[in-house]
């Protein structure tokens, strides 16, 4: 017992077994945040969240889910809001330096893997622990793309994802429901079912639709 707490107390050590508790841990704080989704279209990717205000009072526009990063790219987040608001200023710092030094937009699935050699060095830092927070990442350049950053600096691109509470039931809905060649509109829909399917019916939402024209924010 005595040295499976040893495991479970630190952050940069691996259990017999190969696995690190503390990134686990913050996987688990994902699970718990409110959940958002992303589904890619032919020519667009649409990020739909359920803002979680957890009282009547407070003001939901307050709470932040979806994030503009520059004119093409958009983060989701689920999990420890102040640990996302943190990836998101590192996010907009990045595609900012890009954009300058090369005088063209960063595409989104290299803004992906800056933002996860950040967060992996999390996992092997004495002194630190690993953000609690997942992203999607959005965007589009030369084709949308949607890219999933996990606490542990893992990537995947995914056609289309669900992080946060209820996410598998969100995951499941994509899985049936997904079809390749779709619209605009069509991944704003299912990305609205698919976040209905993880919290409910009746949740505020806000969609963010991420083009070659721009990231446009939908009403929530």
């Amino acid at each position: 017992m005595e040295n499976q707490q040893a495991y479970d107390r630190g952050t940069t050590i691996f259990s017999p077994d190969g696995r690190l508790y503390q990134v686990e841990y913050a996987r688990e704080a994902v699970g718990q945040g409110a959940p958002v989704v992303g589904v890619r279209g032919d020519d667009a990717v649409v990020l739909a969240a359920a803002p979680d205000a957890g009282s009547p009072l407070v003001e939901t526009d307050s709470i932040e889910k979806l994030h503009r990063v520059d004119d093409h790219l958009a983060v989701g987040t689920a999990g420890h809001a102040a640990d996302a608001r943190r990836l998101v200023d590192i996010a907009r710092q990045t595609a900012q330096e890009e954009r300058v030094r090369y005088e063209e937009p960063m595409p989104a699935d290299a803004l992906a893997t800056a933002l996860a050699d950040h967060v992996q060095e999390r996992t092997q830092t004495g002194g630190a622990r690993p953000y609690g927070t997942a992203l999607l990442v959005a965007g589009t350049t030369e084709y949308p793309t949607l890219v999933e950053v996990d606490p542990s600096g893992a990537t995947r691109e995914w056609r289309a994802s669900a992080l946060g509470d209820g996410a598998p039931d969100a995951q499941d809905y994509l899985e049936d429901a997904y079809r390749a060649g779709l619209s605009a509109a069509d991944a704003e829909a299912l990305a609205r079912d698919a976040l209905d399917a993880a919290a409910g019916d009746d949740h505020p939402t806000e969609t963010v639709t991420v083009t070659a024209s721009g990231a446009a924010f939908g009403e929530r």
